[in-house]
Formats: C-alpha cells, sequence, structure tokens
C-alpha cells in the first residue's frame, strides 16, 4: 500500500497536461482579433466623460488597455501554461498581479494629488 501511494504521487508531480493545437490556434486567432480591434479602436474617437470640474476620462485608452489586459490573460494561462499548473504557480501569478496593481495604484495617487487644482 505504501509503495502504490508513492507511485502514485510521483505519478502526479511528473504528469504534464497536454494541450491540444487547436487551443492554440483558437487562442493566436483571439489574439488576432484583439489585435485588429485594438487597431479599429485607434481610429475611432469614443468620446470623455467628465467625471468632475477638471477631471476627464477619455474613453480610447481605457478601451485599448481592457483589450490589452484580455490578451495578457490569454497569453498567461494558455502560451504560458498557468490554466494547467499547480496552485503555488497561480498563487504566486496572482501575487505579482496583485503587487503590479499595488504599485501603479500607489503612482497614480501620487500623480493625482502632486499638484490637485493647478493642472
Amino acid at each position: 500500500m505504501q509503495q502504490h501511494e508513492e507511485e502514485s504521487i510521483e505519478f502526479h508531480e511528473s504528469h504534464h497536461h497536454i494541450v491540444s493545437p487547436r487551443v492554440y490556434i483558437t487562442i493566436v486567432l483571439a489574439l488576432l482579433v484583439a489585435t485588429g480591434l485594438t487597431v479599429w479602436a485607434s481610429y475611432i474617437d469614443l468620446g470623455e466623460w467628465h467625471i468632475a470640474p477638471g477631471i476627464t476620462l477619455f474613453w480610447n485608452p481605457v478601451v485599448a488597455l481592457a483589450i490589452a489586459a484580455t490578451k495578457m490573460i490569454l497569453v498567461v494561462l494558455f502560451f504560458m501554461h498557468v490554466k494547467y499548473s499547480s496552485k503555488l504557480t497561480k498563487l504566486t501569478v496572482g501575487a505579482g498581479l496583485f503587487t503590479f496593481l499595488i504599485l501603479v495604484g500607489m503612482t497614480l495617487s501620487d500623480y493625482f494629488t502632486r499638484a490637485w487644482g493647478r493642472w
């Protein structure tokens, strides 16, 4: 019984998920469509939203970043094989993303409050 459990553990640790070429082709096509969508959206003025006096949100960068984030998620999940990886790998990727978001948030909070009302 002990030997069978050890063999089972070794099998699961060395077992790799095999991704079919169809999945890769689908992801590449999705990335190409998203790239075309980004180029198409760059030629269109999507307008702006006046949140408050002096604060305006332009929709073009928001749409471009949303498409870029979607493409990033596809690349990380499928081409970097995070979707089929262990929970520790997923936790590491999530921690890296969380750290990135904290750094961007701190940078933007400094940027927005540095010369408040003078721009």
